[in-house]
């Protein structure tokens, strides 16, 4: 669980801190954690942007099937709260991304994303996930929102929305829920893949990583805050590290 007492979280829309509080719950008690370490410089940043205070906080880790368990929190002054978080899983396993983010500000959610994106050629998930998650009770929101153009990484799966309520909000918790504790439980199942396969899986993780680094709104927000070779050094390093040898 986050540190109560210290954590950015507990100053961050209610949504964020149920949803940080469930990753990091959810991790503890179904894998086998380890620290990552991130560049010393990079896990806690405080900057300034347009006169507001940028926070980032970032918890990782690792685990004997994931390579990287990366959470973080953002908040720049009381315009805007983020979280972002993605699991990368070692590419001698065939399992696909988890990742989720919430951006929001003044107390509004205004875009919440959760996915299980595949890493395979044929862009399909593993077939576990796919039976799993074809069973799952159909969600229906007010206000669906629209893919970016770089969304090609993206399951048929994917939610991405602007929860209008409270009751949406729960209904978003849940699922992202229901992704987090799927990806989880198969990571105890899974066997090591051939090295061709792995070949396959790491150019999956790739171009996943190569088409979030075209997320400009992220980047914008970084670049005027810290700079533009600050602002790639982190989208790079931190947030979407394109590994270039299985792991």
């Amino acid at each position: 669980m986050l540190d109560t007492s210290s954590s950015l979280c507990w100053q961050q829309h209610p949504l964020i801190q149920a949803l940080a509080n469930t990753i990091e719950s959810t991790w503890q008690k179904q894998l086998t954690l380890s620290p990552y370490e991130l560049p010393e410089d990079l896990g806690y940043v405080e900057g300034r942007l347009e006169g507001d205070k940028l926070t980032i906080e970032n918890h990782c880790y690792q685990s004997p099937v994931f390579r990287k368990l990366h959470l973080e929190l953002a908040q720049l002054g009381n315009n805007l709260d983020i979280l972002h978080c993605v699991m990368f899983p070692r590419s001698m396993y065939h399992l696909p991304i988890f990742g989720c983010d919430l951006v929001g500000g003044r107390g509004q959610i205004s875009a919440a994303i959760a996915d299980l994106s595949p890493v395979s050629a044929d862009g399909r998930l593993p077939e576990a996930y796919y039976q799993r998650l074809s069973q799952l009770p159909t969600v229906s929101f007010s206000q669906p929102r629209e893919l970016p153009a770089w969304g090609d990484i993206f399951s048929q799966f994917c939610l991405f929305i602007r929860p209008s309520n409270s009751q949406e909000e729960e209904e978003f918790l849940s699922r992202v829920q229901a992704f987090l504790e799927l990806n989880c439980e198969q990571s105890h199942f899974c066997d090591p893949v051939s090295n061709e396969q792995q070949e396959i899986y790491l150019a999956g993780q790739q171009h996943y990583c190569q088409q979030q680094q075209q997320n400009d709104k992220t980047r914008r927000v970084l670049e005027k805050a810290f700079g533009q070779q600050w602002a790639e050094r982190y989208m790079t390093t931190v947030l979407f590290d394109v590994v270039s040898a299985p792991t």
